[in-house]
């Protein structure tokens, strides 16, 4: 019953802020070489902003930069500051949400001009994913300067992947400034099988891969993951002072469901839901903090998603009271501290509902990278034996990882 799994784990945690270890605790896959702590841009200085290291590169340059609302260089625009320094960008290519950051998940992205600078703007989403030879015409130097997440499933390493792969095949160099990982300090979840690769997931790595984009942009090139083999002149601005024992605390919200720490810990996890018929807190003041379904038997919040256009338009379960749970604490308290993949909730949550054949949808599959996960569950598996089953492919990649790391590891 849900009552004697679900809420045994989660209960204790929402309601009385207890940290007790989970009864479906992770193996441990490595001893933390020091104590987790939080930094901000204080503590750091992320690649945009070594001008000095990289301006030089610029110079004379035709360039283009791929970039969104996240690319701050102190309170400027990272386009704006360039802008004003004479560099000559002819181009911004814009990845999902947008240039500036505004529009919602899965909306196609019209191309345009940026109204600040008057430079064009070529959409990198909805149909239009990969530059075109056209798109690269004249470029000598592409920068990526997107703030990540670190969940496989997240864009835009998809969009770091298409545009590298652009840029070697059309002698373009790639200038990657690099930004903390917010979820850089585990690594965890299925290993994506390539034959279900897909825009959520395009590469085998796990759901959390532990890296900075600018780590995973050396990987792609080092294991030959672009098409054909091809790799690209890449070089790397490093952020000074980053550590993957530090949790980096984001300024600012990378995308607009993203709208705190709590919903950036709990992402790994609760996206898979969105391979669900389950509302995950779209439409709410709570996105990616809230999970249920109207008639989820015990949860312990109601919540009532509604349309918001730019954010969440006609999200699951519009106007309608879910019933579910509210995972707030337990982000801040669990998976802030040990963080995981959290089975639990995709076990019990298939478990209490009502109809499980339309549980699964297809888009599960690209989400999870592989019918696996759904079949283990629908299987009976429990949470530990699923877990088991990753950790051959986690420690493989782990291998893989480190040759690229360009910062002192989490282990």
């Amino acid at each position: 019953m849900i009552r004697h799994n679900l809420l045994l784990i989660l209960v204790p945690l929402l309601l009385c802020g207890c940290t007790h270890a989970q009864p479906t605790e992770p193996p441990v896959m490595g001893k933390y070489r020091i104590l987790l702590r939080d930094v901000t841009d204080k503590d750091i200085r992320v690649g945009a902003a070594r001008t000095q290291i990289y301006l030089p590169y610029l110079q004379g340059k035709k360039v283009a930069v791929c970039a969104n609302h996240t690319a701050m260089v102190g309170g400027t625009h990272l386009v704006d500051t360039l802008h004003s320094l004479g560099v000559d960008i002819v181009r911004i290519f814009a990845p999902e949400h947008g240039f500036r950051g505004e529009a919602e998940a899965g909306k196609s992205i019209a191309d345009g001009k940026d109204t600040r600078t008057g430079i064009p703007i070529v959409s990198l989403y909805g149909k239009h994913k990969k530059p075109t030879p056209e798109d690269m015409k004249g470029i000598q130097v592409v920068i990526f300067d997107i703030q990540d997440v670190g969940a496989r499933f997240y864009t835009y390493i998809s969009t770091l992947h298409y545009l590298m792969e652009a840029a070697a095949e059309n002698n373009v160099k790639v200038l990657v400034l690099d930004r903390p990982n917010p979820n850089g300090f585990w690594v965890d979840g299925p290993v994506l099988d390539r034959k279900y690769a897909s825009f959520v997931g395009m590469d085998p790595i796990p759901v959390v891969h532990g890296m900075t984009v600018g780590e995973y942009a050396l990987m792609l090139n080092g294991e030959k993951w672009l098409s054909n083999g091809v790799q690209c002149d890449l070089k790397i601005v490093n952020v000074e002072r980053y550590d993957h024992a530090l949790r980096y605390q984001l300024p600012i919200a990378p995308s607009p469901n993203l709208p705190s720490m709590e919903a950036v810990y709990l992402y790994p996890t609760l996206c898979l839901f969105e391979g669900t018929p389950l509302s995950v807190g779209r439409g709410t003041d709570k996105p990616f903090r809230l999970l249920g379904y109207p008639g989820c038997p015990d949860g312990t919040t109601r919540f009532t998603p509604v349309s918001k256009p730019g954010i969440a338009a006609h999200p699951p379960f519009e106007n309608r009271a879910c019933d579910g749970f509210d995972l707030s604490d337990f982000s801040l308290k669990v998976m802030k501290n040990k963080p995981f993949i959290h089975i639990d909730l995709l076990i019990e949550m298939y478990r209490s509902y009502p109809d499980k054949q339309k549980f699964f949808l297809p888009v599960f599959t690209k989400l999870a990278g592989s019918p696996q996960l759904q079949k283990q569950i629908e299987a009976g598996l429990t949470a530990g034996e699923i877990r088991e089953s990753w950790q051959e492919d986690l420690e493989a990649f782990k291998k893989i990882r480190k040759k690229y790391l360009l910062y002192p590891d989490f282990e």
